[in-house]
């Protein structure tokens, strides 16, 4: 493993379980059975164990994110929501016919700001927050943000598109909230190409999120649309499950290896496990990815913000290239 074979790109799937991918997709062809099928129901199981959580599979993040919004009956209310973030996440909210208002960051983890929470909370009187963990790692202050929202009845959605693999405490990413979505995309950790899964300790959400991704079927109660996984997909996150602890092991010691290059750089709390979606520095390199995000969500919007470590971040941070290549030995 060199730092110019990590710095490849490469879909986040290890070679090795092609044969087996190839069975198992035959296996899909021959049952005549290519979506709302057995696959489906062994990811969801898989990652469920995973994340120590019961778990619904999605045709894209947006799906779970508009379930968990619809079942939270936020439209109307005011949603805050981090504004170093990917745009899906405002963007969602507001399809959903929710209010977003902005928070800041913090320039240590790139996340939601406790601080720049407490005083949104006062001002805005928000129904609920999204919690985007950022770049592979947990928010730092999640337990802090965690207590205030219960405290204060806020809704806590957590944005864990990134945080596939990540550890603190013995809890993962969604457990901490009302509901946890993760993104299966193309660039993840690990990828099936296209997906999505909703995380919740809320058994009605976990039935509400069942019918929400099938058009509310078979009474329609819930009003949703098409957002069903197929079976080939699903196919790819049973794989890509049981191989996650083996990817975010070989990340690991790839950046092991490139903290001893980058001492100005994200530096994770005590015991906390990054997945390592990207790894982040503060200082302009020459072989970079470039930014996780480079124009703040407020600003796409045009919503006038004071958001100054969103902004500073913005500006100041890059990230090395850092992917998973399967063993050859």
């Amino acid at each position: 493993m060199t730092v110019a074979t990590v710095a490849r790109f490469a879909i986040g799937f290890d070679k090795r379980d092609v044969p087996r991918l190839h069975r198992y997709w035959d296996e899909i062809l021959a049952s005549e059975r290519w979506t709302e099928g057995p696959f489906t129901e062994r990811f969801e199981e898989a990652w469920s164990r995973h994340c120590g959580l019961p778990a619904v599979a999605f045709a894209s993040w947006a799906g779970g994110a508009l379930a968990a919004l619809a079942y939270f009956d936020l439209r109307g209310k005011v949603v805050l929501c981090p504004s170093n973030t990917f745009m899906a996440t405002p963007l969602v909210t507001l399809q959903a016919g929710a209010r977003v208002e902005f928070v800041d960051c913090n320039r240590t983890d790139l996340c939601v700001s406790f601080t720049d929470l407490q005083r949104a909370a006062d001002q805005h009187r928000p129904a609920a927050l999204w919690l985007v963990h950022i770049g592979g790692h947990l928010a730092f202050e999640v337990e802090q943000i965690a207590a205030l929202c219960r405290d204060r009845g806020i809704v806590l959605l957590e944005d864990c598109a990134h945080a596939h693999g990540a550890l603190w405490h013995g809890k993962r990413a969604g457990q901490w909230g009302d509901a946890g979505i993760y993104s299966f995309y193309a660039t993840k950790t690990v990828s099936t190409g296209e997906g999505g899964m909703l995380v919740t300790p809320h058994a009605d959400l976990t039935a509400y999120a069942r019918k929400f991704r099938n058009y509310g079927k078979p009474d329609y109660a819930v009003h949703g649309l098409n957002y069903r996984m197929s079976e080939f997909t699903a196919a790819l996150g049973v794989l890509a499950t049981e191989r996650l602890p083996e990817i975010v092991e070989y990340k690991q010691r790839v950046a092991a290896q490139l903290d001893a290059q980058y001492a100005n750089r994200v530096r994770l709390p005590e015991g906390m496990i990054s997945g390592y979606y990207k790894y982040i520095v503060f200082d302009k390199i020459p072989n970079s990815t470039g930014k996780v995000y480079d124009t703040p969500c407020h600003t796409i919007l045009g919503q006038k913000a004071d958001l100054p470590n969103t902004d500073w971040v913005a500006g100041h941070h890059w990230c090395v290239p850092i992917y998973y290549q399967t063993p050859t030995d």
